[in-house]
């Protein structure tokens, strides 16, 4: 079947009819080109056209155009639109002029700098422009190290190599830094809340190399899909840029899919399993000889699709293949190989494959759940459909609220622009760690600023009387012994990941993959069910202060899913407003997470079969939150109104949950964050207020401005919420919007009054209803 067809097929077919919930055709657009721009060099442009290029999309005429008159560039297109050109050919134009010319090429994962090296490679190859092109990231080899920092005319590497591997060692890459004109920033949009924070941190240190050594680069970036590129570019580098944001690219037609899964008890709201819908949408596509990309949201989704795939299609059992973090690199790398060669049929991801890595030409994309945003959305559809071909691109909806509410509202994702990425730059916490790798990098001297940030004089003088640096007359020394940038995550909070020992044969130990240190006590806890490439693993011992977890392979009928518990405790706070029945506050507070159970859920009914303890240590964080605060006579009038006899001991506990929970589930939908960036809890009596309480606090340390920002929206999030309940299908209360189930009181009643008092303080302040911009 071609496309067309298949799309008909699925729709008429008995076995999807009810699970299609909205389907769009996006038309196909044709091409907008321009001549080559008269800067650009003449042999370059013949060069380019004996490729086959006869003319440039016009926004890579704009783009370089404005690249080769000095200006710094923002190109955001879609996918697969060429935006490369646009950075590749001012590098090889100024290296004609200069054969010392230097660039150093940025993107946010190693296997995208792999696959960007390659096509770097080609290119030049092809204009016989002769340059020495090279990936330096962990995986690259010792003994080629010393080759790249002599000879390279294009270093691709990632920010945290930048960060960890190049920086700190800046005497060893005098060449580089003497000559470096340009800094490619590729996949913007990937550079948001912790990982842009630290990016722009990483740039200030990088700028002040740089001017160390006479340089003052250019700046080049792309990003396929992002909100704010121009204000995200100059945060990120405290510089001016020119944006273009006007694609030229051809792109072929899109089938856009709505698929919700079929509810299986209606009274609860529980929907069928996603993951098993997946794999039976997918057995369809793959038996008709669709390539498809899967995308799902963690590593045990990947794999238990993966394996669900695998025997609904024992024929193309060996062409299904999972893709996510935690691989080692040659895996990787094969399977990325393999994808372009066509030798897959079907790959699952996590957003590992979101970004621009060249996977061939595949037909179809299905996105397990709601990713977090609309560029993400983007991103993941566009996998499917590079070559111009026409194309398919299902979001299959989980019982999650989120899912329900967008599935049930396809015009927020197909008619909305994509959101603003956000980051602080001036994050205490990041802050401090990049000015103490700054100034083992470098001497700070007296006077000096770290990029724009103000207090750069106070934070020194904090380091040396912590005894991490040391002050003479004219500068700040650094003095530890330690190695800063080693205990710096760019990614993350934890500062050490952990290794996956598989010791199933006996005297032979084979590291398999790594986990974050946050996700530790969560995924190998003792006794978990470790799932890579589809194979279980039973965790037999994990080692907490050796940072190991060491595995065998099983075969059991179950996985595992860990629940942990989490104690806020209120630091500093800042009275924001009041009304008559609910105040609003932000400031700073404590978080205690602490794994302490995991059911083991059956594969195929996801039923559950039992429990057990986990006894890791607790985690701290410290961090940035808002809070509302009830009048209890306020629960005390809603339980009455809603109950018909006298409500039972309790009944305040769950009324807050539930709006803790469905404030929860909306507030992404309305700030771009990640799922986990934010959480909602609440608590009966704070122990600082004496009053009921719903807490919302960033998910990293020191915090990324996000429950503020939230705070800026709180009445169109509670309007979101609001809806959210009163539109849910359930009886009286889901997983799927208040998160409580079998109340002793009308739950759902009882969470539409106390929001409906949230909306009424937010009106009588008169805040704007309109989302953060």
């Amino acid at each position: 079947m071609n496309t067309e067809q298949l799309i008909e097929f699925i729709q008429s077919e008995d076995q999807f009819q009810d699970r299609i919930q909205y389907v769009r055709r996006i038309d196909a657009k044709s091409a907008q080109y321009a001549p080559f721009p008269e800067t650009l060099d003449r042999q370059l442009a013949e060069g380019i056209q004996k490729l086959g290029m006869e003319r440039l999309y016009s926004h890579q005429a704009t783009a370089i155009d404005a690249a080769l008159r000095g200006e710094n560039t923002v190109v955001v297109t879609p996918t697969a639109s060429g935006k490369s050109l646009t950075y590749i050919l001012p590098v090889l134009q100024r290296k004609k002029q200069n054969p010392m010319s230097r660039s150093l090429f940025l993107f946010p994962t190693k296997a995208l700098s792999q696959d960007q090296m390659n096509s770097v490679q080609s290119l030049s190859d092809g204009l016989q422009a002769g340059m020495k092109i090279f990936t330096f990231d962990g995986d690259t080899p010792a003994t080629v190290r010393t080759r790249v920092r002599e000879a390279g005319d294009i270093v691709v590497t990632n920010p945290d190599m930048l960060h960890s591997g190049i920086m700190p060692h800046h005497t060893s890459w005098i060449k580089l830094f003497e000559n470096l004109d340009f800094i490619v920033i590729d996949e913007l949009h990937t550079y948001r809340g912790v990982f842009g924070s630290h990016l722009a941190n990483v740039l200030r240190r990088l700028f002040r190399i740089c001017k160390f050594y006479g340089s003052a680069p250019q700046i080049l970036c792309t990003s396929a899909t992002i909100g704010n590129p121009k204000q995200l570019a100059e945060r990120l580098t405290g510089l001016p840029f020119t944006l273009v944001d006007q694609s030229g690219s051809p792109s072929g037609a899109r089938y856009f899919v709505f698929y919700n899964p079929p509810l299986v008890q209606k009274e609860l709201g529980v929907r069928a399993s996603s993951i098993k819908e997946a794999a039976r949408l997918g057995a369809s596509l793959l038996s008709n000889g669709v390539r498809t990309i899967f995308f799902c949201r963690s590593r045990v989704r990947v794999e238990l699709l993966t394996t669900y795939l695998r025997e609904r299609c024992p024929d193309y059992a060996d062409r299904i293949k999972s893709y996510r973090g935690g691989y080692l690199p040659n895996e990787r790398r094969q399977i990325e190989k393999d994808l372009r060669e066509g030798k897959l049929l079907a790959v699952v991801s996590t957003n590992a494959l979101e970004l621009g890595i060249d996977i061939g030409s595949l037909e179809a994309s299905v996105i397990l759940g709601y990713p977090g945003s609309i560029a993400s959305i983007l991103q993941q559809s566009g996998r499917a459909g590079r070559k111009q071909q026409t194309s398919l691109s299902f979001l299959i909806a989980t019982s999650d609220g989120t899912d329900q509410y967008l599935v049930s509202h396809p015009e927020y994702l197909l008619d909305r622009n994509p959101e603003t990425a956000q980051i602080n730059e001036d994050n205490l916490v990041i802050l401090a760690d990049h000015i103490k790798c700054a100034a083992f990098e470098l001497p700070f001297k007296i006077g000096e600023s770290f990029g724009s940030f103000p207090a750069t004089a106070e934070i020194l003088e904090h380091l040396v009387h912590a005894k991490v640096l040391h002050k003479t007359r004219e500068r700040y020394h650094w003095e530890s012994d330690t190695y800063p940038a080693s205990d710096v995550s760019l990614r993350a909070g934890p500062k050490e990941n952990f290794v996956i020992i598989d010791i199933t044969d006996t005297g032979i130990e084979k590291v398999i993959g790594e986990v974050d240190h946050f996700s530790a006590p969560m995924l190998i806890h003792q006794h978990a069910i470790y799932i890579h490439q589809g194979q279980q693993y039973y965790v037999e011992e994990m080692l907490w202060d050796d940072r190991q977890a060491r595995v065998r392979r099983i075969n059991v009928d179950y996985y595992t899913d860990a629940h942990e518990k989490v104690e806020v405790s209120i630091l500093d706070d800042n009275d924001e407003w009041s009304s008559n029945s609910v105040g609003v506050r932000s400031g700073e507070v404590l978080l205690r997470r602490k794994a302490v159970l995991f059911k083991k859920i059956k594969l195929e009914t996801h039923e559950n079969a039992g429990w057990g303890e986990i006894h890791l240590p607790e985690l701290e964080m410290h961090t940035q939150a808002g809070w509302l605060l009830f009048d209890p006579q306020v629960l005390d009038a809603v339980a009455a109104r809603v109950c018909e006899n006298p409500p039972p001991t309790g009944y305040a506990g769950g009324m807050l949950a539930a709006v803790a929970h469905s404030m929860g589930i909306v507030t992404p939908v309305y700030i771009l964050c990640d799922r986990s960036d934010i959480a909602f809890r609440s608590d009966v009596r704070s122990t600082v207020f004496a009053k009921p309480a719903v807490y919302f606090y960033d998910g990293f340390p020191g915090g990324m401005e996000l429950s503020y920002l939230a705070l800026d929206n709180l009445e169109t999030i509670a309007q979101g919420a609001l809806e959210l309940v009163q539109h849910c299908g359930c009886s009286d209360g889901c997983p799927a919007c208040t998160g409580i189930v079998d109340s002793e009181i009308p739950i759902k009643s009882a969470t539409v009054e106390l929001l409906g008092y949230v909306l009424e303080g937010c009106k009588e302040r008169g805040r704007s209803a309109a989302p953060a911009t």
